[in-house]
């Protein structure tokens, strides 16, 4: 069955074998990537990354006030894009498997950036934050019910999760 775009029977079929053993529920994703310096290109830095069903690569290029050529989409334009799309396949996803028939979901992301400490000019955040304007209507479920929704996804999404919390990284020169 599929509500608001979501597959449920595959979602269903995760939940019930991370129920049996959560090592299923524990998925990798990574990338391969190169910083090209050749200027000629039109970008700075190139991904190819696998899918189940194939593999896609991304061409990125830093906004020329940052030295790049402004050619591409920078890499905080992917981050947002990447969180604003994983938050709202986690509403539509709740939304679904509460039986949530979804109209409309609509998302305006904004995120402002210093680059004062990129630059090393001053030890100021980064960013203050991402907000979020989301858009949403359903057939059968109340403006309370959808903002129910909207916390619980807030609270459950990756990318989100990835934000609010400290993640670990190791970076190391192979």
């Amino acid at each position: 069955m599929i509500i608001n775009n979501v597959e449920l029977d595959s979602v269903n079929r995760l939940l019930e074998q991370g129920k049996k053993d959560k090592s299923t529920l524990k998925k990798t994703i990574s990338l391969d990537g190169e910083w090209n310096l050749d200027a000629g290109k039109g970008y700075q830095f190139r991904a190819e990354m696998a899918y189940e069903k194939g593999r896609h690569v991304i061409e990125i290029d830093s906004p020329t006030w940052l030295g790049g050529q402004g050619n591409r989409l920078g890499p905080m334009s992917y981050c947002i894009a990447g969180i604003s799309s994983c938050f709202m396949a986690t509403v539509a996803s709740i939304a679904a498997m509460k039986g949530v028939r979804l109209k409309r979901l609509n998302v305006k992301a904004k995120c402002t950036i210093n680059l004062a400490k990129t630059l090393d000019l001053a030890e100021e955040p980064i960013t203050e934050g991402i907000s979020f304007d989301v858009d949403a209507d359903a057939e059968n479920a109340s403006k309370e019910e959808l903002k129910d929704i909207l916390r619980l996804a807030e609270d459950r999404c990756p990318a989100m999760y990835s934000m609010k919390n400290v993640i670990k990284t190791n970076v190391r020169l192979a």
